[in-house]
């Protein structure tokens, strides 16, 4: 016989090992088809994997909603520091408003207060004067020392209410803020300067109460 003519004859043992697996997987096929082991074990597999994606499922919808959850609580931190900042300038506004009425209170108390003593002031000070008057006409009279002492006692009670007299000396410049020229006359002193007080004014702190009446030189005196 010639190699050409030669045929493959299978050898016993591979015969039995195909027919093995053959009939493995034909039992196989029939114990998962008749509910056996191996369909129970794919059925596990099967509901193994619908629980883990089910889980995934489950486990994103709640992430979802956390960070859902979490934007809404930085929108209401957000929302609740706005608040905060604007009440803060609120209240930095209002103290300073506060502040600016008190001492506002304080500057008005204060004026309220100078004005009374500055009316006060004003209706005493003719007293004063009227005082100076009579010393000046009862130079020998016995009333004299009390009237003095009276003056005394009234010019210390001025000056401590800040009150200070207008007294200019002659030949002083006339100042049209604290003086009033009552009359103009022949004088030697020179023109324009302040020849005599004819009766005193009054300043209190930087405000003048009442002008110093004066007679002014006209500079043609003998």
């Amino acid at each position: 016989m010639s190699d050409d003519d030669a045929v493959d004859v299978e050898s016993p043992d591979d015969a039995e090992g195909d027919a093995a697996r053959a009939n493995g997987t034909a039992e196989a096929t029939a114990e998962e088809a008749s509910g056996g082991p191996a369909a129970d074990s794919r059925r596990d597999e099967e509901a193994l994997a619908a629980a883990v994606a089910e889980h995934d499922e489950a486990l994103a919808r709640e992430v979802a909603a956390l960070e859902a959850d979490l934007a809404d609580t930085r929108a209401a931190l957000r929302e609740r520091d706005e608040e905060v900042d604007e009440l803060t300038s609120k209240l930095a506004r209002a103290k300073a408003d506060f502040s600016n009425y008190k001492e506002r209170a304080k500057r008005k108390q204060e004026e309220i207060r100078e004005r009374a003593s500055e009316a006060l002031v004003e209706r005493l000070t003719p007293v004063r004067n009227d005082l100076l008057r009579a010393l000046d006409q009862d130079e020998g009279s016995d009333l004299r020392p009390g009237v003095e002492s009276t003056l005394e006692k009234f010019d210390d009670v001025l000056a401590e209410e800040g009150v200070e007299s207008i007294e200019p000396e002659p030949g002083e410049e006339v100042d049209p803020a604290r003086h009033q020229v009552m009359l103009r006359v022949d004088s030697d002193r020179p023109e324009g300067t302040v020849h005599e007080v004819y009766e005193p004014g009054y300043e209190m702190g930087d405000r003048v109460l009442s002008e110093a009446k004066v007679t002014v030189s006209t500079g043609d005196g003998e």
